[in-house]
C-alpha cells in the first residue's frame, strides 16, 4: 500500500486530495501539513473534511513526516512547494507537485531537481485535460497555420495566477505544434489602441468569478469555419483523481526525473 503525505491539505484542493485517498484502498495517508501559522494544526485530518476522528494530526513539519517510501502531493503555491522539493530530497521521497503560477527562475529551480528525485509536474490532473492536449497538437498540424488561436479560460475568484497553468500548458502544446517557443507568439494583455491581431500570435483571456472549477477552450478562427476544443471540470475531484493516478504510477519507476501527466498516461 502506497503511502501518501498532502500538503496545503486545509485549502480546497488539499481537502479533495485528502477525501479521494481516504477513498482508495491502495493507498494510505500517513500525514497532512498545513502553513506554520495556521490555527488548524493538531487538528484530526478526518474531522476536517467531515469523515469522523482518524487519528491523524495536520502538521506544519513535514520533514517529521518524509520517508523514502512516501509520496508528497503538494498543490501548494511556487516557494513553498520549492521548499517542500528540498525536504522531498532529504529523504528521496517521490514528489507530485500540482501547483502553478511559478516565475522563470522557480521553473528553473524545479527543474533542478530532476536529476535527483522522481517528480511529476503538471499544470493540470485531469485525464481530459491532458487528452486535449494531444487532441490539441492535432488540430494546430492542420489548422494552425490558417487560423486565429486563442485560449480562454475561467476559474473562481480566488485564483491568484492568469493565465492558468492549464492554459499555459495548452498554449504550449499550440506553441510546439507550430515550431516555435510560446514565449515568442504568447499575447496575455489587450488594452486600449492594440491595432489589428498579429498574424501567428496565440491570445490568452482569463475570466475569474464565482466558485467556477475550470473552464478551458482552445479557439482556432479560420476563414470561413471556427473549431473549438474544450474542457470543463465540475468537480475538483477530478484533479485528485488524477493525482493520485500519478503519484501511484510514480511509486512504480525506478528512474529519477521530471515527468508529467502525459508520461503518466502513457501518451508520450
Amino acid at each position: 500500500m502506497q503511502k501518501i503525505i498532502i500538503t496545503g491539505a486545509d485549502g480546497r484542493m488539499g481537502r479533495a486530495l485528502l477525501s479521494a485517498v481516504l477513498d482508495n484502498p491502495q493507498l494510505q495517508l500517513v500525514g497532512a501539513v498545513v502553513k506554520a501559522d495556521s490555527s488548524l494544526i493538531g487538528a484530526d485530518v478526518g474531522e476536517l473534511i467531515g469523515r469522523g476522528r482518524l487519528d491523524i494530526a495536520l502538521s506544519s513539519d513535514l520533514s517529521s513526516l518524509l520517508a523514502s517510501d512516501t509520496i508528497l502531493i503538494d498543490f501548494t503555491a511556487p516557494q513553498a512547494t520549492l521548499d517542500n522539493l528540498a525536504a522531498a530530497l532529504k529523504h528521496r521521497s517521490g514528489v507530485v507537485i500540482g501547483t502553478t503560477g511559478f516565475n522563470a527562475e522557480q521553473l528553473i529551480e524545479m527543474n533542478s531537481y530532476a536529476d535527483r528525485l522522481a517528480v511529476v509536474y503538471a499544470g493540470n490532473y485531469s485525464v481530459g485535460v491532458n487528452l486535449s492536449l494531444q487532441l490539441l497538437r492535432l488540430a494546430t498540424r492542420v489548422m494552425g497555420a490558417d487560423s486565429d488561436i486563442e485560449i480562454i479560460e475561467a476559474h473562481h475568484r480566488h485564483k491568484v495566477d492568469a493565465p492558468s497553468g492549464t492554459a499555459l500548458m495548452m498554449g504550449e502544446a499550440v506553441a510546439e505544434a507550430l515550431g516555435q517557443p510560446l514565449q515568442a507568439l504568447a499575447v496575455t494583455d489587450r488594452a486600449g489602441q492594440v491595432g489589428a491581431r498579429a498574424p501567428g500570435t496565440i491570445g490568452f483571456a482569463s475570466l475569474r468569478g464565482g466558485d467556477t472549477v475550470g473552464e478551458h477552450t482552445v479557439l482556432f478562427a479560420a476563414e470561413g469555419e471556427r473549431l473549438e476544443i474544450s474542457h470543463k471540470a465540475s468537480s475538483r475531484q477530478t484533479f485528485a483523481r488524477g493525482a493520485l493516478k500519478a503519484a501511484q504510477w510514480l511509486a512504480d519507476q525506478d528512474k529519477l526525473g521530471l515527468y508529467n501527466m502525459e508520461d503518466v498516461l502513457g501518451f508520450r
